[in-house]
């Protein structure tokens, strides 16, 4: 079997091994392929990967040797599935890979924005405690969490695990999911409607997938709704924020700090609204990126192919 990986280096710029899919086909891993190239790197290959290189029904038509596409990532809308469900070709993506690194980023932005640590760490080193007249030196109110109220919105595995970690600091948790688990309830979580969690959160995390009922759920209508002061994190998708809606509302002080690891354009152009933006923080989509975190999708995606040449294919999301 020939198999091609399209944009190999995100996942693997050189710390993890290919080695597991070379036992599976010939390999071919190039780092990046722009839109013109797909074709042309596909070429007679039956198995192909991808993570955000884009595989459309005419890059399909004109491979027909493709027999399975699988995703180094969890979102597949790279991917024109429904041209490769009328094909017969699985599409497979991995699932749960990057649950506990993920919410623990989550959790990071939100510290970073109640202690602006990487930034008071700046100021020792520039001289600004040296020449303090005081024992002790901050230029941002800091923070505590315990006793405040996070609002989730979307309570699949990883809103679960950054629940969790939140109630071991003392907060309450409040969830927006349209599929409620109950078991999952107690004295210090649960689950509201949307508007309430709005009205009654110190902090917002967005934790749900980018779907049209969602995306933009962060836009003026909503932040006009939420509490002053309230601060918002966002390491899922950037489409799920208005970020002109944003950019104002943090720099009127409505909101009055905003953390996010993803934009609705990637890599961030420089003309966003959220780079003229008071206390924004903004990460560059590495809330996924450990190095535990992309061996085990690399093992997921090995597996995903084993499974398809074996007869049992796994993750497939255009059943």
């Amino acid at each position: 079997m020939k198999i091609v990986i399209l944009d190999g280096h995100a996942e693997n710029p050189g710390d993890l091994s290919w080695d597991a899919f070379k036992k599976l086909g010939v390999v071919t891993v190039f780092d990046r392929t722009s839109d013109d190239k797909v074709i042309e790197r596909i070429g007679d290959a039956e198995a192909v990967y991808t993570n955000k290189a884009r595989i459309t029904k005419d890059v399909m038509d004109a491979c027909p040797n493709i027999k399975f596409i699988g995703v180094l990532a969890t979102g597949y809308n790279i991917i024109d599935v429904e041209a490769a469900k009328e094909r017969g070709i699985p599409v497979a993506n991995i699932p749960n890979y990057g649950t506990d690194v993920v919410s623990q980023f989550a959790i990071a932005l939100l510290l970073e924005l109640c202690h602006h640590i990487g930034e008071h760490s700046d100021c020792v080193k520039r001289g600004y405690w040296t020449n303090s007249k005081d024992f002790c030196f901050w230029n941002h109110p800091l923070i505590e969490l315990a006793g405040k109220t996070m609002g989730i919105i979307g309570f699949g595995r990883i809103g679960q695990r950054t629940g969790e970690i939140a109630q071991a600091l003392h907060m309450k948790v409040v969830v927006s999911d349209p599929h409620k688990n109950p078991k999952l309830e107690s004295e210090t979580c649960k689950y509201v409607e949307l508007d309430e969690l709005l009205r009654v959160s110190d902090v917002i995390v967005l934790h749900c997938p980018l779907f049209p009922s969602t995306k933009g759920i962060i836009n003026k209508d909503t932040i006009a709704k939420m509490k002053d002061g309230v601060m918002i994190i966002n390491n899922s998708r950037g489409q799920l924020i208005v970020e002109e809606d944003l950019k104002n509302a943090l720099n009127s002080g409505k909101v009055a700090g905003a953390a996010v690891d993803v934009v609705s354009a990637e890599p961030i152009r420089m003309d966003n609204p959220l780079l003229k933006a008071k206390n924004m923080i903004i990460t560059p989509h590495i809330s996924w990126a450990s190095k535990e975190s992309r061996q085990r999708l690399m093992n997921i995606a090995v597996e995903n192919l084993k499974s398809f040449i074996e007869g049992s294919p796994i993750n497939i999301v255009n059943r």
